[in-house]
């Protein structure tokens, strides 16, 4: 009996010690983001069908946000702000491998594919995507300084009403749409001046889109899985 339970502790060592390098196989200066915000709202959208391709993407091994350590710090004061308005961030997507990239660039050579076209793309013809900048070759992502984000409701859990679906294809995405409620208009504002206040700059054809200024590594893109 001794023997085993000497067995069983080896065992869960070893397992501690494999989670333990796990992490550490990070290249250096990315961080999980719970580290060091363990109360914001995940939802990677690639993890899952919810998403314009309608399957999981590749590289996407679980609902683990990961960014560079200075985008990081920088989301704990958006997130820190926010909270002192009842308010939390909801991200989408963070780090995304250039092998999701890929698998985009596949999907949407695939004409026939167009299993949630109305979803999230119902006015832009998929052989289109690519001349509309839609779909590229790479992403700011796989930098790992972008990520796409918005507010919820600290009690609720619930998104803020920003005028349209996040990863919808058209112009109703674009920051400065107009044709908005003014409600969805002081929602997008919220968001778009707490991000710009804690140094990331957004992408004007996506509210959810922002990267940090002087983002650690502006020419390099990486293609480590999320796990």
């Amino acid at each position: 009996m001794k023997i085993y339970k000497i067995l069983i502790l080896i065992g869960s060592v070893i397992v501690f010690a494999f989670s333990i390098q796990e992490k550490k196989m990070l290249p250096n200066d990315f961080i999980y983001v719970k580290d060091i915000i363990p109360d914001i709202d995940v939802e990677l959208r690639y993890f899952s069908g919810n998403n314009f391709v309608g399957d999981t993407i590749d590289g996407y091994k679980s609902n683990t946000l990961i960014l560079t350590r200075q985008s990081a710090q920088a989301l704990k004061k958006v997130q820190d702000e926010l909270q002192e308005q009842n308010l939390c961030l909801r991200v989408y997507d963070g780090y995304r491998p250039q092998r999701a990239v890929n698998h985009f660039m596949r999907w949407a050579k695939d004409l026939n594919d167009t299993i949630n076209k109305q979803q999230f793309y119902p006015d832009v013809e998929k052989r289109y995507l690519f001349r509309e900048e839609y779909i590229a070759t790479r992403s700011g992502h796989s930098r790992g300084s972008t990520l796409d984000l918005t507010i919820i409701d600290a009690h609720t859990n619930e998104p803020l009403d920003m005028g349209s679906p996040y990863d919808f294809f058209g112009k109703e995405s674009w920051v400065a749409y107009s044709e908005l409620t003014k409600k969805q208009i002081a929602n997008r504002q919220l968001l778009q001046m707490v991000m710009l206040k804690h140094n990331f700059r957004n992408y004007p054809k996506e509210w959810w889109h922002f990267t940090l200024r002087l983002e650690p590594f502006p020419k390099t893109y990486f293609d480590f899985e999320i796990q």
